[in-house]
């Protein structure tokens, strides 16, 4: 039997323990093991999606799939980040709670610069946030309308937001994955238009208001890879050689080229109702196994700037980490190039990358026989550079990220088989999950000659950009030790026309 004293010191006591440790966990915020030093991860608990991504006032916010109470998914919150460089985050408070309409999955954000809504107020423009509800009583009673669209808006710059009372905007017409909803702003036609991730396809919608919407049209069922359920989808334009092309990204959760999940996107023509492809060409955005759920920010003219989720369902929920787990990549930065009779999709890290490099040592026409040894270039960097090579005559090549304890990480080129891959099968922890040791492979897409390469390497994942972006790998690994040693290797003689090596700084404080 518990006396009133009891029944008060114990909560006390619990409150206690729980502010020791948020305090403990503040002092020494962003050190602890495999902790990205470059790449955006909440200070605490679980991280999937990015959401709601929109630049305003200079400043680009980032909200992301968020479980403030574990380090495995949960209840879905919309956490909150902001940046004004794309590079140095600050986390904010949660910007959504769960409600009595169901979790806050994943969605995207605008500028209502014309007040569409009339959410604004006094001449403030409001952000409103589009975002999916997705009931659990819905989805455990079996019923298939568990997922519906709603809005919430700020009229102070992202900073605190309010829910509609008249959610949700777009209600389920009994279509069982119904969610991830991306909104832009169709000129021509002045309204909005809606990509809409419909079980195995994507569904097209378009309001004046953000409140009344309507069908436009459906894209997919017959296109694209469909070994999973469609999710997080994006459209966009882009321009290349001065006539504009229509982008539609499609994340895919399995089916990915490497398995596991992964982001697929097509190219063609949008005229404001339907899609139409230009052909029938499955691409890929990322061939590693840690790229997903990546879409671009609102908001930013004609830059189209893009970021994903840094792992892969496959063993995102036990990968081995304590206070918080999973990440963000590097933002990008989109553009269109024609290779081998195909437009692909360009992905380079953003320019703002440059602001945090230091150190940096370049070795002019180094030629490697059999192996190069760069250690001394890079043990003193902490697992934090990027890493660049420029060949005038592509062959064949590895790069070993290595430690004192055996273990390794491999990137290289493979001309047998025209491939870049990715080799972490003794890169460090693999137990917790059987999928995640591997070989990783990508196709070349360049036909040229010469060829570039661009590694951006933190404590715990790597990011390849090959040929001018053509080709784009993300891997996460988790070694007991900072890979120190660095060592370029070939089957015979490989001539480098320059190799470069530029430490990154901490993000964190």
């Amino acid at each position: 039997m518990k006396t009133k004293c009891g029944t008060f010191i114990l909560p006390l006591l619990i409150a206690l323990n729980c502010i020791c440790k948020a305090q403990d966990s503040s002092q020494k915020p962003y050190t602890d093991e495999h902790r990205p030093q470059v790449h955006f991860s909440p200070a605490q608990h679980w991280m999937n999606d990015p959401n709601g991504m929109v630049y305003y006032n200079h400043t680009y916010h980032l909200f992301f799939q968020y479980y403030p109470k574990d380090i495995v998914w949960g209840p879905m919150h919309w956490g909150h980040a902001e940046s004004k460089d794309l590079i140095h985050w600050k986390q904010l408070p949660i910007a959504l709670y769960p409600d009595s309409l169901g979790y806050i999955f994943s969605g995207s954000a605008v500028v209502d610069s014309n007040n569409t809504t009339g959410f604004g107020k006094n001449g403030k423009i409001p952000l409103v946030a589009i975002f999916t509800h997705h009931d659990p009583k819905g989805e455990k009673d079996g019923t298939d309308k568990f997922q519906n669209q709603s809005l919430a808006y700020s009229l102070d710059g992202g900073g605190t937001w309010t829910k509609y009372s008249g959610n949700p905007v777009l209600k389920n017409p009994g279509v069982r994955d119904f969610r991830d909803p991306k909104v832009m702003w169709y000129g021509p036609e002045k309204k909005w238009v809606m990509t809409l991730a419909t079980q195995d396809h994507i569904s097209f919608y378009s309001a004046p208001d953000l409140k009344n919407w309507k069908k436009e049209s459906e894209f997919g069922i017959k296109a694209g890879a469909h070994g999973g359920v469609w999710e997080c989808p994006d459209l966009f334009p882009l321009k290349m050689n001065g006539k504009t092309y229509w982008i539609l990204i499609v994340n895919l959760n399995p089916g990915g080229p490497n398995g596991g999940s992964a982001t697929q996107y097509f190219v063609g023509n949008f005229d404001g109702n339907k899609f139409s492809p230009l052909d029938s060409n499955t691409r890929w955005l990322d061939y590693g196994p840690d790229e997903y759920a990546g879409i671009t920010w609102s908001n930013t003219g004609s830059r189209k700037i893009f970021l994903g989720w840094m792992s892969n369902w496959q063993y995102a929920n036990q990968v081995p980490t304590k206070a918080w787990r999973n990440a963000a990549t590097i933002p990008r930065e989109l553009s269109l190039k024609q290779s081998k009779g195909q437009i692909l999709l360009v992905s380079k890290p953003v320019a703002e990358l440059k602001n945090i490099e230091e150190k940096t040592i370049v070795l002019k026409q180094p030629v490697v026989t059999k192996s190069l040894d760069l250690t001394s270039k890079i043990n003193k960097l902490k697992s934090r550079y990027v890493l660049k090579l420029s060949f005038a005559t592509l062959k064949d090549y590895s790069i070993r990220l290595s430690n004192t304890k055996g273990e390794e990480l491999l990137i290289g080129y493979d001309p047998a088989k025209d491939e870049y891959y990715i080799d972490r099968t003794k890169a460090g922890k693999m137990d917790f999950q059987k999928n995640f040791s591997g070989r990783f492979t990508a196709p070349r897409q360049s036909a040229a000659k010469n060829s570039d390469l661009i590694l951006v390497v933190d404590k715990s994942s790597v990011e390849l950009f090959a040929d001018g972006g053509l080709t784009t790998m993300t891997a996460i690994y988790f070694p007991t030790g900072d890979f120190n040693n660095l060592a370029v290797k070939t089957t015979g003689k490989l001539a480098i026309n320059n190799i470069s090596i530029s430490g990154l700084r901490s993000i964190w404080k």
